[in-house]
């Protein structure tokens, strides 16, 4: 027979149970507690990073996460409210490329690199004050992570629409490098004609430059498929367009 003394109660929102094991994923769960174990060790042991925790409740009274937990209450886990109140300025691990170039085709600045170790990730996000966007439950439990979120979705599709679901973050498409995330700034048909195919001169007129990296841009036949990116992002976030 379990002791209540000796445990906690502990509800965790249905929206957090992807993070938990399936015996967990109840309506309530008794876990063993010694006394010393605070609310953001009982939610972590459980398998809920605290990034995706929005509140905490003590027998329905809101509790810091770094508050020591007491024998016999019951602890709710409430997931992050959405939008999430953030800097829109996000940096994402090296699973997340096609992601990255997405939220940069949508303007947003997004920092990515196909080499950085999980060190580094935490002490870039930190230096520039960017959200550390990521699949990897371990890296979003590091303590040295300021500010990180859990990307849902299998495809980068879905996980652009769980990003703009979650945080919001104002659009302007067609302004930043997908290659390395410089803003673009338009320039004369003139001036990029040694850079471009005959094709491309003959057909279209319309030119940009990343101003970091040089490369140049226009709307050329694959348009098409990333308006259809636009859109579908638009009926996600429709009042974040500038």
């Amino acid at each position: 027979m379990t002791d209540e003394r000796a445990t906690l109660r502990v509800r965790i929102d249905p929206d957090l149970w992807l993070f938990v094991a399936p015996r967990h994923r109840v309506g309530q769960v008794a876990v063993p507690h010694d006394g010393t174990a605070t609310l953001g060790h009982v939610t972590e042991s459980l398998g809920v990073p605290l990034t995706e925790v929005g509140e905490l409740l003590v027998d329905g009274t809101a509790r810091e996460s770094g508050r020591r937990a007491e024998a016999g209450t019951t602890v709710e886990v409430r997931p992050v409210r959405r939008p999430q109140p953030a800097p829109p300025r996000f940096l994402l691990d090296v699973h997340l490329g096609k992601l990255a170039r997405r939220l940069r085709l949508l303007g947003v600045d997004t920092a990515y690199r196909n080499d950085a170790d999980d060190d580094e990730l935490i002490e870039r996000a930190a230096r520039e004050h960017r959200v550390l966007l990521t699949q990897d439950r371990g890296l979003l439990r590091r303590r040295a992570l300021r500010a990180g979120a859990y990307v849902r979705g299998t495809d980068p599709a879905g996980q652009l629409t769980d990003v703009l679901d979650r945080f919001a973050p104002p659009l302007a498409p067609w302004t930043r490098c997908t290659s390395c995330n410089g803003e673009l700034a338009a320039v004369p048909k003139q001036e990029v004609l040694p850079e471009i195919q005959p094709g491309t001169r003959r057909y279209y007129d319309d030119y940009a430059r990343c101003r970091d990296c040089g490369r140049v841009y226009w709307r050329g036949a694959h348009s098409r498929r990333i308006d259809g990116i636009i859109r579908a992002a638009r009926s996600v976030h429709p009042d974040g367009f500038s």
